[in-house]
């Protein structure tokens, strides 16, 4: 036992330090996709470890994945331009992946725009050679439009039933479409993996902020796919994961047309009390929070946390959960340490349709941390086989 608390659990990479075993947690759960390398993870948190004691984490943080995200670009870069391009493809995956997660503690500016452009540069460089069927689009909404990736079903054309996925605050459609849309293909179930408001590249690089009113997003996404031949418009379901936990079920509840919603990891019933916690967290000992003092204000578009904090009071779900009227699942660990257990609970209980199910994951059967990072095959097959029987 004294080992494993010196040590850490696999989950937690970093004892006594959220801020980075969180982070590390979501970098471990892209690896069953073959989009990290355990030996390169291994690596950099060994260098990390040896610089957990200085004053500045988050430029740590950075620079040491930055610096394994170099080293694997340059190996894509030398490949693609020799024409070998399942081995550009594999490096592009992996460099796209440490890019995304050295930008995570950077303060918005031109500097971490840079590094995401880095990210995106070696994702596309990833999907476009090993994955083809995934289709590049935008979504029309409000006058601009959100990106997006669509991944088909069907190799026929025919319709079929598909979802509409959303991330969460932190993440990115370029994970999101690996982890579930290639695996949501193999059901037969088509997938548009999207930024939305407030997320990775519509706010870096479009600067569309987040939205209370999520449900106008939703609508953009859905009137989209129901205008491809190779959707079934009847068979439209929503799913969000982490802060996307507020997302589906918000648009289920205001959007009749969408025939199911998934929350993969239900979220915080009162936004206002946790964006509150959070920013007492970070007063305290930023190793004790998940999540940096800019995020949340930025993500919504307020100029300071104070207005941030404000905002945070028109993101709720209370009068909409009770309106959802279709099959809904929601998923949850037991041990998520972003967003605990009841909140999921509440949700479930707010949720007015008499076809919703609320799926924990316990310790003994894996998948217990926040969105089954921890184990994200066992919530993604759940999930999967969920839809199969609801939409």
């Amino acid at each position: 036992m004294e080992a494993t608390d010196k040590c850490g659990t696999w989950a937690e990479h970093f004892p006594g330090n959220l801020r980075w075993s969180n982070a590390m947690q979501i970098v471990k759960g892209m690896t069953p996709y073959g989009a990290v390398a355990m030996e390169e993870i291994d690596r950099v948190g060994r260098r990390l470890k040896a610089r957990q004691d200085e004053p500045d984490l988050d430029t740590a943080w950075r620079e040491e994945w930055s610096a394994m995200a170099d080293r694997i670009a340059a190996v894509a870069d030398k490949a693609a331009a020799e024409g070998r391009d399942i081995t550009a493809g594999n490096h592009y995956m992996r460099a796209g992946n440490y890019y995304y997660s050295a930008e995570r503690f950077m303060v918005p500016g031109d500097d971490k725009i840079a590094m995401y452009r880095n990210a995106l540069r070696c994702y596309h460089g990833a999907l476009k050679r090993l994955h083809p069927n995934i289709e590049f689009v935008d979504v029309p909404y409000e006058g601009t439009a959100l990106p997006a990736y669509f991944v088909r079903a069907s190799k026929d054309g025919k319709p079929a039933p598909t979802v509409v996925l959303f991330d969460g605050m932190d993440n990115c459609k370029e994970m999101s479409v690996v982890f579930a849309g290639l695996d949501f293909a193999k059901r037969g179930i088509n997938t548009l993996a999207i930024d939305g408001p407030g997320q990775a590249e519509a706010l870096r690089l479009r600067n569309i902020a987040s939205r209370p009113d999520y449900e106008v997003a939703g609508a953009a996404a859905y009137d989209y796919v129901a205008s491809r031949p190779d959707v079934d418009p009847s068979r439209v379901a929503v799913m969000g994961y982490s802060f996307g936990g507020y997302h589906a079920p918000r648009i289920v509840g205001n959007d009749k047309r969408y025939a199911a919603g998934v929350a993969f990891g239900a979220m915080h019933w009162d936004m206002h009390a946790w964006q509150s916690d959070i920013k007492a967290k970070l007063a305290a000992d930023p190793k004790t929070s998940f999540s940096s003092d800019f995020q949340f204000r930025w993500v919504v578009g307020s100029p300071d946390n104070k207005a941030a904090l404000e905002r945070a009071k028109l993101f709720t779900l209370e009068g909409i959960a009770q309106q959802i009227d279709c099959p809904f699942l929601i998923l949850h660990g037991e041990n998520d340490r972003i967003v605990p257990l009841e909140s999921a609970r509440i949700l479930y209980d707010k949720i007015g349709s008499n076809r919703k199910h609320l799926k924990i994951f316990t310790a003994e059967e894996g998948g217990t941390e926040h969105c089954q990072v921890d184990h994200r095959q066992i919530g993604i097959d759940y999930i999967g086989d969920w839809l199969l029987e609801n939409i």
